[in-house]
């Protein structure tokens, strides 16, 4: 197939909406549970409200992609987004916030599945692999712009009054928010981006996918049958774990910050989750070179035990220690997903889109340990509730050791003659 690089940036482009509108919860939580009045546990429902979604459309979205195609399924999945921050955008409750969270979450994760084998056909398949990093590249640059961002209208809106000459973007998000949630211009924001989403999958023209038989969703009864193999289940939940895990910390350590060492959460808290996601993408780099020297599993040992030393240094260190652990376990983080990811599917001889599905779906451990630790956090305190994070953390280290792929990554033979 030729390639297309308008398509290729487009899609690039949803990487970087998708990370945009997934990784902003964090720094407005401790605006939430000021504003809306409500304990962590509660507050921990928003991104269990969202990373639910991936559980409920994960493998739908995949058979809906089979049946209807990619441009479909990324249609609906940006106006069910629309919906969703639109509705909060004019009804800002925390009730709605949960409704609201559930339709981005839900055409999140409609988009996640449709866009990696568009990629796949848009830019060639001998391109794949280069396109994949500059995908997760996008994803990380939206993560860490997007706590920046957050930050400028929140203290400009809040000082309104003060400035000078106001910009009209600041301008229109005055006019359209209530002045003590500043914070709700980010969801006019995603609207609006949702909205020009729409409206550029109308004109757009996408090339016509052949799913390889390992992108195929497959059937109900093959799900059925996969979860039946231990193997499968394991892998579940090793992403569960890893993704539980990130946005533990990425939802949490702003408030963390603010309640143990008096940090302001718009400021120092947001630069924190930003340098989080800055510096788990540079991680990627880092590692996709080391596994072309060590074993995955063995890379996988060493990212995770020092991601749990800079959790404990994060937890227990002093302010100026934890404003540097926390983003270094973003940094060890890195290579989790992709190496859990490549070790399941070469743990199965077959039914490798299906098994991907169910891997997608565990995503839902980003509901659930968020929640898990504000719960935990109400009754203790929220230290020990993301001391709960060593958990999962111990869970995907031993993945090293019990892990048993029917191939192992290619290491470079600096012997070979």
């Amino acid at each position: 197939m030729k390639k297309n690089n308008l398509v290729v940036l487009l899609i690039l482009f949803v990487f970087f909406v998708i990370s945009f509108l997934t990784n902003i919860l964090g720094p407005i939580i401790p605006d939430i549970i000021k504003d809306f009045k409500v304990s962590l546990s509660m507050a921990a429902l928003l991104p269990f409200s969202f990373f639910i979604a991936y559980g409920v459309f994960s493998i739908p979205a995949g058979m809906a992609v089979e049946r209807i195609g990619e441009k479909k399924v990324m249609g609906m999945a940006f106006v069910v987004s629309f919906i969703g921050a639109i509705l909060f955008s004019v009804f800002p409750s925390f009730p709605v916030a949960l409704v609201s969270l559930f339709f981005i979450g839900s055409g999140m994760a409609m988009l996640q599945v449709a866009i990696n084998p568009l990629l796949r056909a848009a830019g060639g398949e001998e391109h794949f692999a280069f396109n994949s990093v500059a995908g997760q590249l996008a994803f990380g640059l939206a993560s860490f712009i997007s706590p920046h961002l957050f930050s400028y209208l929140v203290v400009n809106l809040e000082n309104y009054s003060k400035l000078q000459e106001p910009n009209i973007v600041l301008n229109l998000f005055h006019r359209l928010t209530p002045l003590d949630l500043p914070w709700v211009s980010l969801y006019w924001i995603f609207a609006i981006i949702s909205a020009l989403m729409v409206v550029l999958m109308l004109v757009v023209k996408l090339p016509k996918v052949e799913l390889q038989e390992e992108e195929k969703a497959g059937s109900w009864v093959t799900h059925i049958s996969l979860f039946k193999n231990k193997t499968v289940i394991l892998y579940f939940l090793a992403i569960f774990a890893y993704v539980g895990t990130e946005q533990g910390i990425a939802n949490w350590v702003s408030k963390f910050l603010a309640d143990y060492h008096g940090l302001d959460p718009r400021l120092e808290g947001a630069n924190t989750i930003s340098m989080f996601w800055g510096l788990l993408t540079v991680g990627c780099l880092l590692g996709l070179v080391l596994l072309k020297f060590l074993d995955s599993k063995l890379v996988l040992k060493l990212f995770t035990g020092a991601a749990i030393i800079c959790l404990i240094l994060g937890l227990f260190g002093s302010v100026s220690i934890a404003l540097y652990a926390f983003p270094m376990v973003g940094f060890f983080a890195s290579v989790m997903y992709s190496v859990i990811f490549s070790l399941a599917l070469n743990s199965l001889k077959q039914n490798h889109g299906a098994f991907s599905g169910i891997m997608c779906s565990g995503i839902i451990g980003g509901a659930c340990v968020p929640l898990i630790i504000g719960i935990i956090g109400d009754v203790i305190g929220l230290k020990g509730g993301m001391m709960f994070l060593f958990i999962p953390l111990g869970f995907i280290f031993s993945i090293g050791f019990w892990a048993k792929p029917l191939v192992s990554n290619k290491l470079i033979n600096f012997n070979k003659e």
